[in-house]
Formats: C-alpha cells, sequence, structure tokens
C-alpha cells in the first residue's frame, strides 16, 4: 500500500435494539429467537456501514455477536461450569497494586461503571430487577469440569453476518478481522478436570484453535485480544509473587498461542495486547520494554499495541531498540478510549509518522488503544463520541500518508 490503512481494536458500543435483547437473554427470558437473530445481523450491517463512513479500510464486526470479549468463549466451549461467586471489592477486575495504591479513585470509578451498566439496561428497557440490585457484589466464576471442545454454531453465525454485511462494501474496505480471545486472556475460568496448569491451558488453545483456524479459512484476518497477558503482572505482583513466577506464567501461555496459531499464515494475525480497558490510574502497568519481547515471540504478522494514553504515549521510542523483525507490522494506538476528548487528527499524523520513521511507514497502520465497548453492557465513551474518534484516526491515517508518500498517496 501507497498509504497508512486505518483500523482499530474490534469491540465498538451495541446499538440499543440489540441490548434489549441481551438483556433478556441474561435475566433467562423467553425472546423471540427469530427477532434476535434479525436484529443481530441489521446491527453488523449498520456498524460495518458506519466503520466504513468513518474511513476505516480494515473494518470487523463490532463484536455485535458477543456478550464480551472474553466470556462469549465460554458460552461456545463445553465442559464448563457456572458458579456464583462473592466480588472481591464489589468488582470482577483482578485485585492489584494499581487497586491497592488507588482504593478511593477504583471505589468511585466502579461506582460509575455500576451506574452506567444500569444506565445501559436501562436504555434497553430492561431495569435491573429487584433480585438482582439485591445481588450486587456477586458474579459468576466459570470451572473446567470436563473436557473443552469448541461448538462452531456462534462463530459460523458471526462469520456469515459479518461477510453479509462487508458484501455492501467489497469495494470500500481493503481487508477485514473477527477478533478472538487468547489463552492468557481466558480470565475467571478455574480447572478442575485437567492434571496440570499446563495440560489445561494447551487443552484451551486447542479449542481456541478452531476458531482461530475458522476466520483464516473464511478468509478474513483473525485478531488474538491478549489485555490479561500483559495485566497480569500486576495482579501476580499484588499477591507476593515475582516477576520471574509471573515470567513463567506468561511464557507458557505465549507457547499455548503459538501452538493454537500453528499452520495459519502470520500475514493473517494480528495479535493486540494492552493493559486493560478500564478508566484508572494504570500507574502499575508493566512498561513496554519489559514486556515486548513475549509480544514478539507470538507468531504473528501485526502487532496492536496501546500507546495513544499518557501512560504509554512515550512507548513508540522502545522500537528503536526492540526492532520490529522484517516483514512484521505495527498498529500503534492513535486514539484512546481512555478519554472523551476526540484527538485532533493532526495529532492522530504526528503520532503516525515519529513511528514511521523508526520502524519504516510501509510497516504502521492507524489503530486504537483498544475496543470501545468489552462487553455488551459497558461502554467507555459515548457512541457519538466513538465516531468521531474513528473519523480523526482515519483522518489522521490520510495526513500522514500525505506527509510520508507525498502527492502519490492513495486517496
Amino acid at each position: 500500500m501507497d498509504r497508512i490503512l486505518a483500523t482499530h481494536t474490534g469491540s465498538l458500543i451495541r446499538p440499543p435494539e440489540l441490548l434489549a435483547f441481551l438483556a433478556a437473554k441474561e435475566r433467562g427470558q423467553e425472546i423471540d429467537v427469530e427477532a434476535y437473530q434479525r436484529c443481530l445481523r441489521e446491527s453488523v450491517s449498520d456498524v460495518v456501514r458506519r466503520q466504513v463512513q468513518a474511513g476505516i479500510d480494515v473494518p470487523d464486526d463490532g463484536e455485535m455477536g458477543k456478550a464480551s470479549w472474553i466470556t462469549y468463549l465460554y458460552e461456545r466451549v463445553s465442559g464448563l461450569e457456572v458458579r456464583p461467586i462473592q466480588l472481591e471489592g464489589g468488582t470482577m477486575l483482578p485485585p492489584s497494586r494499581d487497586r491497592q495504591a488507588f482504593p478511593g479513585a477504583y471505589a468511585a470509578l466502579d461506582a460509575l461503571d455500576e451506574a452506567a451498566v444500569r444506565a445501559s439496561n436501562a436504555a434497553a428497557s430492561s431495569a435491573l430487577p429487584d433480585d438482582e440490585a439485591a445481588a450486587r457484589g456477586q458474579g459468576v466464576a466459570w470451572v473446567c469440569v470436563g473436557p473443552l471442545s469448541y461448538d462452531r454454531a456462534g462463530l459460523d453465525r458471526d462469520i456469515a453476518n459479518f461477510k453479509a454485511a462487508l458484501a455492501e462494501h467489497e469495494h470500500d474496505v481493503v481487508d477485514a478481522f473477527l477478533p478472538v480471545v487468547a489463552p492468557a486472556s481466558a480470565y475467571w475460568l478455574q480447572n478442575e478436570y485437567y492434571s496440570s496448569d499446563e495440560e489445561f491451558v494447551f487443552a484451551l488453545a486447542d479449542a481456541l484453535r478452531e476458531e482461530y483456524r475458522a476466520i483464516v479459512d473464511a478468509g478474513l484476518l483473525v485478531q488474538v485480544d491478549d489485555a490479561v497477558m500483559m495485566h497480569e503482572a500486576d495482579t501476580m505482583m499484588s499477591r507476593g509473587e515475582s516477576w520471574d513466577e509471573y515470567r513463567r506464567w506468561a511464557d507458557l501461555r505465549v507457547r499455548a498461542l503459538n501452538h493454537a496459531l500453528e499452520g495459519l499464515p502470520e500475514e493473517r494475525i494480528r495479535y493486540h495486547v494492552c493493559w486493560g480497558s478500564w478508566h484508572g490510574p494504570h500507574a502499575f502497568d508493566p512498561p513496554l520494554a519489559d514486556v515486548v519481547d513475549l509480544i514478539l515471540a507470538v507468531n504473528a504478522g501485526t502487532y496492536a499495541v496501546e500507546q495513544a494514553n499518557p501512560r504509554h504515549e512515550h512507548e513508540w521510542r522502545v522500537w528503536e531498540d526492540a526492532r520490529l523483525p522484517a516483514g512484521k507490522k505495527l498498529i500503534p494506538g492513535v486514539v484512546t478510549h481512555h478519554t472523551n476528548v476526540v484527538e485532533h487528527p493532526e495529532l492522530v499524523a504526528q503520532r503516525l509518522i515519529r513511528l514511521a520513521g523508526v520502524v519504516g511507514r510501509e510497516n504502521v497502520l492507524a489503530g486504537t488503544d483498544c475496543g470501545f465497548a468489552q462487553g455488551a453492557f459497558i461502554q467507555r465513551v459515548h457512541p457519538e463520541t466513538q465516531w468521531a474518534k474513528l473519523e480523526a484516526l482515519a483522518e489522521g491515517a490520510r495526513l500522514a500518508s500525505r506527509e510520508l508518500w507525498g502527492a502519490k498517496a492513495a486517496a
């Protein structure tokens, strides 16, 4: 390409019509399945159209068919049992040194998140019932109690819906991707069946392999999302474990991911890492320089890395020493979900140009730090802001392309 392509991380805010069905399903209510499937198809079609209008060259389905970027997997894998748990601190987010250092800040942020979830439910005409409100502070854990195996029904539906939507814009997109979870990020999943942690993690990788391969076989890029890989360093050290123990934990999961990716062409694989999407201080995020070798150990052709927020923006310079391997590409975050401020396109262009000066203009795409909605009822910015940020991203990529390629940059 003679320009920088615009893409993003994947998860986008679901429309109210779809949320109404999802909220009813979560409460165990019967729904009109045909109407739900029709709404889902229309939601995917609309989110692809909106991405194209915003100038996104490599779109996805917004994860419209998933409850969340992690827990969707547990709906598609057999051998699991759901159990209620009491949440530590009233949140599903893991304990960490960040939470220990900023307890008041996180208490306020958790309250805002809860209020946002309830408001989203209400907007979907599905306010929480009294018994659920009384059960706040409780969550669920998924426990492996039998052999893991993957059911493709949900994935095949998502692929069909996405490809149908893409067919309406075949001349407007360069490529397309579907996000999937990494073995390390299959969180809240406990093992009571396999004889060791390694056996369990590799069994999970075997189940995920079917998902990864199906997406690539469908002609789409597969994007492996792995936020937990980075944040687990803070979580483990908050329990008194060492950096070496974290590295052993991470190394096992990188090996398992490469096992799941084995045989797939690297150029069709994107690997996304961030340090957690929640709005918080993030003062204890491990530096990119300390974990970049783990990222590059994954057999992917493209690496999408958080780089637009104030905690990580300076880390573009890591690539001066890390040396991106030949033939590999980077998708730096150039707009972030962490603020409601819409980045100026010229700032986006500056972020892209300076990284291109390090790794080469042909090796850079424009992306986001993370998704704008990690779950159906979680959104990090207002939908209007989401689309404005994606438009700024695309415009910034055009400005950077003209700077880097001159007049010959493709329109």
